[in-house]
């Protein structure tokens, strides 16, 4: 009889149970069988007997999830909120990823180039240009790197794809949307003489190239997640066939 924790636990993450909760019960099943089977050791099985029982009396797969499925308190917040989880949180995230890139155009403007017009077009090399390179890569990568980390939360925690994809997806449009205008001439009375818009486009070909950019991020995005079902479903189908 082989042990039920492996379903037990795709159980648990399927209904919503954080994953440290999972871990932790789990854990607690795993000492108690350790402790029924050597009781039953102790009555004069051998140690696959002995296990067998000990299954037996520690439950079914059934009863030993809804322990745990029933509290409520045990439910993560990406089944309590996903709209909070895949919505509202990768937002904050973007724009606090936005805010530090800013700040380190507009910084490194000031320290290495302040009598520029603009930091942008202007040659600059060794740690000024790393400095500059860093923030660019943030501005650039943000919303990719947030999209990971959204779908590693889908992953770990067993979501369905109906919530991290619309937030996927907006996150992607707003990357694809996002602009920064710098110079003292060209931007007189902005903060920092920085503007940061959102705006898909002055022209139809301009908009195009905002939505094959927002797809092509949006891709990047779900490919961790969609890699992760097919396997799901490929070793479901695999263990469904061997039984």
């Amino acid at each position: 009889m082989g042990q039920p924790f492996p379903e037990l636990r795709e159980r648990l993450l399927s209904a919503g149970v954080a994953p440290r909760h999972v871990r932790r019960y789990i854990a607690e099943l795993r000492d108690h069988l350790a402790d029924l089977t050597l009781e039953e050791e102790r009555g004069g099985l051998n140690r696959a007997e002995a296990e067998s029982v000990g299954l037996v009396r520690l439950g079914d797969v059934d009863n030993l999830a809804k322990a745990l499925i029933k509290r409520r308190d045990f439910q993560s917040w990406s089944a309590r909120a996903p709209w909070a989880v895949f919505g509202f949180a990768p937002l904050c995230c973007l724009a606090a990823a936005y805010f530090a890139a800013l700040t380190i155009l507009w910084s490194g403007w000031m320290m290495f180039l302040p009598n520029a017009d603009t930091p942008f077009g202007v040659g600059t090399q060794g740690f000024a240009n790393l400095y500059f390179q860093a923030g660019r890569a943030l501005y650039i990568t943000s919303p990719v790197l947030i999209g990971w980390g959204m779908a590693a939360i889908a992953i770990r925690q067993r979501i369905r794809l109906v919530w991290p994809a619309p937030g996927l997806f907006f996150l992607a449009l707003m990357g694809a949307m996002a602009r920064v205008q710098a110079g003292r001439t060209a931007v007189p009375a902005g903060i920092g003489h920085i503007r940061f818009t959102f705006l898909l486009g002055h022209s139809i070909q301009a908009v195009r190239d905002s939505l094959t950019n927002t797809l092509v991020t949006f891709s990047l995005t779900a490919l961790p997640y969609l890699i992760w079902r097919a396997r799901f479903f490929i070793s479901g189908k695999s263990a469904s066939a061997g039984q």
